[in-house]
């Protein structure tokens, strides 16, 4: 089994589409871990519970968590879909970094970066981590986020439980190019 190709298809059904093997998400984004196995076999993508649990424990980003009772699973972030994660306000550090493609950067520094069809916009505690993420989607560049300012502008920003930072957009005005690759 590609864990992989596996991680991103769920990827795909916890953040974005559930209803591709008619799966039940409840508000918070969670789904029965059966009823996830039974249908992913039931559609040609059988997954055991042992590399389902193998795929939470060493995913690299941590995008995925069962619950204490290891019965329901969820991703931490990223949803593009409607759901009350129960995130707190957080103090975020004085400085995040954001990594995009180059191809983004003129629209980014005239509108800001903007959450678009997510619930919110990521940002790295480290400029290695951004860089990674922008690579991901061409030439990278690493932008410098001025969160101080952000938050005596009455910013709000939240701690997802994989260590990326949320907040709901961030202003062109607080955004300075750290580094282009």
């Amino acid at each position: 089994m590609n864990l992989k190709k596996t991680s991103k298809y769920l990827s795909y059904l916890l953040r974005h589409n559930p209803a591709a093997l008619e799966l039940e998400m409840d508000k918070q984004g969670w789904i029965n871990v059966e009823e996830l196995l039974t249908k992913m076999a039931a559609y040609g993508r059988p997954l055991s519970y042992e590399n389902l649990q193998q795929l939470v424990r060493e995913n690299d980003k941590q995008r995925f968590k069962l619950d204490e009772t290891n019965r329901r699973i969820r991703a931490n972030q990223g949803h593009s879909i409607s759901i009350q994660l129960g995130l707190e306000e957080k103090t975020p550090p004085t400085i995040l970094y954001h990594g995009t493609a180059r191809r983004n950067l003129d629209s980014i520094l005239e509108k800001g970066l903007q959450k678009r069809n997510r619930q919110h916009v990521h940002l790295s505690a480290d400029g290695t981590t951004a860089r990674q993420v922008g690579s991901r989607h061409g030439k990278p560049i690493v932008l410098q986020i001025d969160c101080a300012g952000m938050l005596a502008d009455q910013h709000v920003f939240y701690l997802s439980e994989n260590g990326v930072w949320l907040t709901d957009e961030v202003p062109a005005g607080y955004i300075t190019i750290l580094e282009r690759v």
